[in-house]
């Protein structure tokens, strides 16, 4: 049986935490990573973590520049389980919604639409103006997930890593990807 695959993008927001954890996260439940970082998210990373650029492509199986317009996560006949953007610009959210496929990033979530595979964009983001409500919805009719990284309370987090990886693992959810142990509501 086939690995499973998932696209993992990283833009200019903040909150590169995430993108870790979904990658971190996907290998615990052996799904193949490709990851594309833009140039805006490698300053997030230079801000937020103590981690090198080599790094933080070690966190994946495979590493893409963002000017590879020709690697193959760019491609509908590689076959993926979906991506996710974690975190999500509202710069990124926007080439998105409108079709600007002009990074690998974009590129791929753009493929991944007309696939219609699952696309999951953690937009970071707040307050919101009436152009990203638009660029939200642009990229909801087009078949994407809007899931801003908002965090629950309910499992009584003892820590920021406990926050974010239950917002991680809600996004894996919704590519179907199944993290074991992960903390669940039982009711």
């Amino acid at each position: 049986m086939e690995r499973r695959r998932l696209v993992v993008g990283i833009s200019g927001a903040t909150g590169i935490a995430y993108g870790l954890k979904i990658l971190e996260l996907a290998r615990k439940a052996d799904v193949e990573t490709h990851l594309v970082v833009t140039p805006a998210g490698q300053q997030t990373r230079a801000h937020e973590t103590d981690l090198s650029a080599a790094d933080l492509a070690a966190a994946a199986d495979v590493a893409h520049r963002p000017a590879d317009i020709g690697a193959a996560i760019a491609s509908g006949s590689f076959r993926t389980a979906g991506m996710i953007v974690a975190p999500c610009s509202v710069r990124t959210l926007s080439a998105i919604a409108y079709g600007n496929g002009d990074n690998l990033l974009t590129r791929a979530a753009d493929v991944t639409l007309k696939e219609r595979r699952r696309l999951v964009l953690m937009v970071r983001e707040t307050p919101l103006t009436l152009g990203h409500l638009r660029a939200m919805t642009a990229v909801t009719e087009s078949g994407g997930v809007v899931m801003p990284p908002v965090p629950a309370f309910y499992l009584r987090p003892g820590s920021v890593d406990d926050l974010v990886e239950h917002t991680a693992g809600r996004a894996l959810d919704l590519l179907g990807i199944d993290v074991p142990d992960l903390p669940r509501w039982a009711g």
